[in-house]
């Protein structure tokens, strides 16, 4: 639902009624971006790059069989649903690393990707909701978001991040330098897609799918374009995509759409804008 809406519904001061729904959905922006950008850095270097699309839709397909057998797709029963389904997308990925010598692994991502949306439309092509719960397992209801929710969301990103920043040598490793030898490589790969797995869940029963998509990558890019340096990246990554987030709420309020797919296509245009102009900077730079 649009910022607008909510916002006649409840009558009162524009600005004030403004600000408290804009507040919660923001913070949860910021959650989101400081989790995900971080793990953007390590996808785009490994050149999975649809690894947390697919990771994202596997979680929803969990999330979507849970609210075929009556639990509420909000409740804690569709969220172990969905992380076991996640956990199990991470083993798989993991599992497959090894084979990027005869099948890019990106043709399995593709894969999993395509069987687990096609499963969750068959699950719900009965059911008279349908329609709508493929709408918000894909832009989800960062709208309608509450504190509880993202201090929750926070502590399992702080945890996680945590336990990435004091083995942060072992993951860059993987990434950054997989050609160099990682003792129990494969404990390592596991424990890295099982984390994200963690983090994708928690963030598609905010955002839906193409939110959690975009921010990781897009941001990631972009902050690839500008330094080869990890801790740059970051900071470059962070900055993006809380200023992509602030923008796509607020054009979300002045145009009155839906919140999470304004901040998606917010994410896109200031990428080409972004690229257009390094294109313009650099062919004046050589003239």
């Amino acid at each position: 639902m649009a910022l607008r809406q909510h916002r006649g519904a409840e009558g009162g001061d524009p600005l004030s009624t403004y600000l408290e729904f804009l507040i919660w959905p923001f913070l949860a922006c910021v959650v989101l971006v400081g989790i995900h950008v971080y793990f953007g850095l390590h996808v785009i270097k490994r050149g999975i790059i649809f690894v947390d699309l697919s990771l994202a839709q596997v979680a929803a397909l969990g999330m979507t069989l849970a609210f075929l057998v009556g639990y509420e797709m909000d409740g804690n029963i569709a969220y172990v649903f969905s992380l076991a389904f996640a956990l199990a997308g991470g083993v798989l990925f993991a599992l497959t690393r090894g084979i990027e010598g005869r099948v890019p692994q990106e043709a399995i991502i593709g894969i999993v990707y395509a069987v687990s949306t096609a499963a969750a439309i068959l699950a719900v092509s009965h059911s008279p909701e349908g329609a709508e719960h493929i709408r918000h397992m894909l832009i989800g209801s960062i709208l309608t978001v509450t504190p509880g929710t993202v201090a929750k969301t926070a502590i399992i990103y702080l945890a996680v991040g945590t336990f990435h920043y004091v083995f942060r040598h072992r993951f860059i490793r993987l990434s950054f330098h997989g050609h160099q030898p990682v003792s129990n490589r494969l404990v390592w790969e596991l424990l890295f897609y099982a984390s994200f797995g963690v983090v994708v869940t928690s963030s598609v029963r905010i955002c839906g799918v193409l939110l959690v998509f975009i921010v990781l990558v897009v941001a990631s890019v972009v902050a690839a374009l500008m330094t080869e340096r990890v801790g740059r990246r970051l900071g470059i990554g962070w900055v993006f995509g809380l200023l992509g987030s602030a923008i796509g709420l607020v054009s979300s309020f002045v145009i009155d759409t839906p919140p999470g797919a304004t901040i998606v296509c917010t994410f896109g245009l200031m990428l080409v804008v972004l690229v257009l102009a390094r294109r313009l900077v650099g062919s004046g730079a050589n003239g």
